[in-house]
């Protein structure tokens, strides 16, 4: 069963970050602020993982 919902059902989703210590929706950040926000990188265990196994490979390779 697949549910489908139209845009007037759906709830608006607030994403909230931390700022100097504490929590703030990122809605109530300035242009420049959110510009920011939308430019991060995040950090991922398992991509980490695989371009240090690439960068050893080719150290490898070099010797």
């Amino acid at each position: 069963m697949d549910i489908q919902l139209n845009d007037s059902e759906r709830t608006r989703c607030e994403v909230w970050t931390r700022v100097m210590g504490y929590h703030r929706p990122i809605s109530s950040f300035n242009i420049g602020k959110q510009g920011e926000v939308a430019e991060r990188k995040y950090f991922s265990a398992e991509k980490a993982k695989m371009e240090l196994k690439k960068s050893f490979n080719f150290c490898n390779f070099l010797s």
